[in-house]
């Protein structure tokens, strides 16, 4: 084997597995499985098969998951930075799809980092409802956010606060939510090396506390009817059936909705055999294990009078976006409004006072002038007009002089560790608006009066990546009649957005941001 395995999980897994266990050791000395999942927000999956410049074969539990050849690359193409596929270890796609996301749900994914499972729940909701990407740890916040603005999500919060925090501020009210836990990691023992050296017998159980703690928190958050999802990367029994097994007996609403499959599942150990682990003996992945759970509890509504929990003064209303028209937002969008405001805890809140911004950190890690509220909307909505041709939809919310667009409104976030509020529209500097680049990644080319096209299989398009200027001539632009040639334009690859450029008299100055550029 190419894994020196420690002793003590040797022995257990060969408890566990019996005759299997010399199959299992196996796949140790095999190279790892690898993937990408094609990103249908930005393009659909038979047009990336046609296009793709390397042999892809279906991963059997995901439609959007394909297995890639050794030596494949496919983070050295353009496309990837053009947003259209994200890798990913191929089991690491099975947990979103028993999670059974639909257009307009509202999702929590809990433990989100680095934010591969959040950008295929984001790609499932296809821009409706709401997805709220969460993790603990600030730096790791980073990539998550990039990842979300990279795949051209819209419709997404990223916070950086404690589960508990989590569900106080949102009771009963997310129809899904994704724990994928921290864990022990000894199903990724083959492909990082570093799990073996970190992990010992006491692991297992160290973990396992930690899990029961963020169960208990997403108890709270799911609504009566609503489904939750809980993964891990381990083989640990204390961390899969052991801690589903705890949670189900303190929370009786609560039942296992059978895993099932396409297959390649084996069912969980006793007495769970309705959940799901994924052994690399048997599939082409990793080593996972997945619990699929239903609340049947009733809802409030419906609940004798005086039997609720105690969380009515804080708890949420969906309200129609559009019948907020002039007060937060501007579209037709599904938002929520909080009931009492009094309820929310006093964590950090960066989104300004008494209507105009704030002159604390703008989240970008600058520091910004307090400037009018209605300035900063004014000269957005004046971008919009002059190089979009329609007003985005989502309630304002501003850190400094930057605005993101929001599928909350603001005062949903008082209190909360928010690290990007929504999608993020750009900056105002001396007066006029800048666009962002998470807003160009999540437009497509026919949202933008001005346009222009790279062909992904030519040096243009990396040496636009790499932040280089272009020569373009004007007859290669692409604009809607009665629009200037000299402004903005949505630089795109093959077609599928990328960044911004300025163009004027033959050169496109490029936009692309320098933390983002081709290495």
């Amino acid at each position: 084997m190419s894994v020196q395995l420690p002793h003590s999980f040797s022995e257990r897994m060969k408890e566990l597995l019996g005759r299997e266990y010399e199959a299992f050791t196996k796949t140790y000395g095999e190279i790892p499985h690898t993937g990408i999942r094609v990103n249908t927000l930005k393009i659909a999956v038979d047009e990336l098969q046609r296009i793709s410049p390397y042999r892809l074969e279906p991963i059997p539990w995901c439609s959007t998951g394909f297995y890639t050849i050794e030596g494949a690359r496919p983070g050295k193409h353009p496309y990837y930075h053009a947003g259209l596929y994200y890798i990913q270890e191929p089991s690491a796609m099975a947990p979103v799809e028993l999670l059974g996301v639909l257009p307009g749900d509202r999702v929590l994914d809990l433990c989100a980092a680095p934010g591969g499972k959040s950008t295929q729940i984001a790609a499932k909701l296809q821009g409706q409802g709401m997805l709220i990407s969460n993790d603990l740890h600030p730096e790791r916040t980073k990539a998550l956010a990039k990842n979300l603005e990279l795949c051209g999500a819209r419709n997404a919060v990223v916070l950086n606060e404690s589960p508990e925090r989590i569900a106080a501020a949102f009771p009963g009210f997310f129809d899904r939510i994704l724990i994928d836990a921290p864990c022990s990691g000894e199903g990724m023992f083959r492909k990082d090396e570093d799990m073996v050296r970190q992990w010992d017998e006491n692991t297992p159980t160290k973990y396992a506390g930690m899990q029961r703690e963020i169960l208990q928190a997403a108890a709270l958050a799911l609504r009566p009817g609503g489904t939750l999802v809980y993964s891990t990367c381990t083989f640990s029994p204390e961390e899969n059936e052991g801690s589903i097994a705890e949670f189900l007996a303190g929370h009786p609403q609560f039942s296992v909705v059978p895993a099932g499959g396409t297959g390649s599942f084996a069912p969980g150990l006793e007495p769970l055999p309705g959940t799901a682990r994924l052994w690399p003996h048997k599939v082409k992945g990793e080593g996972h294990f997945i619990a699929v759970l239903r609340n049947n509890g009733k809802p409030e509504e419906e609940k004798d009078e005086g039997a609720g929990s105690g969380n009515s003064d804080k708890s949420l209303t969906v309200v129609p976006l559009g019948e907020r028209r002039g007060q937060n937002g501007e579209g037709g969008r599904t938002a929520v409004s909080r009931k009492d405001k009094s309820s929310v805890g006093r964590g950090d809140n960066r989104n300004g006072r008494n209507g105009r911004a704030s002159s604390r950190n703008d989240g970008r890690g600058r520091s910004a002038a307090i400037t009018s509220e209605g300035d900063i909307l004014a000269s957005y909505r004046e971008f919009a007009c002059e190089q979009l041709g329609w007003q985005p939809e989502g309630f304002p919310v501003l850190f400094g002089e930057h605005l993101y667009l929001s599928p909350l409104p603001r005062e949903a976030l008082n209190g909360l560790k928010t690290v990007r509020p929504g999608w993020y529209m750009g900056h105002v500097r001396s007066g006029r608006f800048i666009p962002g680049h998470p807003l160009a990644t999540a437009l497509t080319s026919g949202e933008s009066l001005r346009s222009l096209s790279l062909a992904g299989d030519e040096p243009e398009a990396v040496s636009y990546l790499k932040g280089e200027t272009l020569s373009i001539s004007e007859d290669r632009l692409t604009i809607i009649t009665g629009t200037s040639l000299k402004g903005y334009v949505l630089v795109c690859i093959d077609g599928y957005s990328a960044g911004w450029g300025k163009w004027q008299d033959g050169i496109l100055k490029n936009e692309y941001p320098a933390g983002w550029r081709w290495t």
